[in-house]
């Protein structure tokens, strides 16, 4: 059975079910489910547990196995957590979660959660995986998204009884808020918690906000290429100032945006010689948001458009790597700021300046 974040606090109420799965790379969200379900358990009686973390390919899973089907000596009940951080098991380990999954049925003195990393399609399908879906319960705990993001700060100032003002004040209090901490949400939730700490509940001004709220948000290039593709052009600046100020290297960020430019081109001319957009889309191998954000852009970028980006990539592939291209800027991240922001007014349906 799978449930959703946001379902849990009602399934835990309602009673405990013997196997729990955890899966995904939001380390806040898995922490937090992790220790509701623990406290479920503790009020249930399950007063023993133990942590067995998978490392290496010659772990020994017997050690796992006899937990799980063994009683404790000092309680009736215990939890037994699996902790597998690479998210690969091994032949060996997919066996014993197969086991343990078919143990779990029925078995009202042990509770197993294993914690996994985010996990691909692949291994979704895997035999181990399916089992533990089939015997228990799933949550997938994903990070939270730009969009969703003011929202969810809402309601995290509204548990400990603060709020924003109604209203576009409201609004862009949340928003600048969410700027602050993008990507990095044990520091959003820190940030949170600081306010109350500051602040008695009640309503929130903007000024009191902006002057505790610190600067904690954290970007990725995969990010950077999706907010391009939306054509959220302050975004994309703040996420270039963010990654060069945290390090990331040059040609790595060129690569990424160069790879979108590189597919746009392919599926226009796909396209161009009669084949439909899903099937351009599919031999391109761009698929889920990437794909949702390509057919808003597609019908927006011209043939000519499409060739001057391809170009200005070629041109900007030399200049993070030392060299010099005509009409463009010496220093690496001007010129990625350029890119981006050439890319990024295509897919906002603005004319641009030609970028060669």
């Amino acid at each position: 059975m799978q449930l959703s974040p946001a379902q849990l606090a009602a399934h835990l109420a309602k009673g405990l079910k013997p196997l729990y799965t955890l899966h995904g790379d939001e380390p806040l969200l898995v922490q937090e489910a992790g220790d509701a379900i623990r406290a479920a358990a503790r009020e249930q009686g399950f007063t023993e547990r133990t942590v067995h973390t998978v490392a290496g390919a010659h772990f020994d899973w017997s050690e796992v196995l006899a937990a799980g089907g063994s009683l404790s000596l000092f309680a009736d009940k215990q939890v037994v957590e699996v902790r597998i951080p690479s998210g690969k098991p091994g032949k060996d380990g997919g066996a014993a979660l197969q086991q343990l999954a078919q143990g779990a049925q029925g078995n009202d003195s042990t509770l197993t959660l294993v914690q996994l990393p985010k996990l691909d399609r692949m291994t979704k399908d895997s035999a181990w995986f399916r089992a533990l879906e089939g015997s228990g319960v799933t949550l997938q705990l994903d990070p939270v998204e730009r969009a969703a993001l003011p929202q969810w700060i809402a309601q995290r100032l509204a548990r400990q009884g603060q709020r924003v003002a109604p209203g576009e004040e409201g609004q862009r209090t949340l928003q600048f808020f969410a700027d602050r901490v993008e990507g990095n949400l044990l520091a959003a939730h820190q940030e949170i918690q600081k306010l109350a700490l500051l602040y008695a509940q009640g309503e929130l001004a903007f000024d009191q906000v902006e002057s505790a709220v610190l600067n904690v948000a954290r970007y990725d290039v995969f990010k950077l290429s999706e907010a391009v593709l939306a054509g959220q052009a302050q975004r994309v600046q703040r996420m270039l100032d963010g990654l060069q100020a945290e390090g990331e290297a040059p040609v790595l960020v060129h690569f990424t945006l160069a790879e979108d430019i590189r597919a746009l081109k392919r599926v226009k001319d796909a396209m161009a010689h009669g084949k439909p957009l899903p099937v351009a889309l599919r031999e391109a191998r761009v698929w889920g948001v990437k794909e949702r954000l390509y057919e808003r852009v597609l019908p927006r970028l011209t043939a000519t458009a499409a060739e001057n980006l391809l170009q200005a990539a070629h041109a900007v592939d030399g200049v993070v790597k030392g060299l010099k291209a005509p009409g463009w800027p010496g220093d690496a991240w001007q010129a990625l700021h350029r890119l981006a922001m050439a890319l990024c007014m295509q897919a906002a349906g603005l004319a641009t300046p030609r970028t060669r």
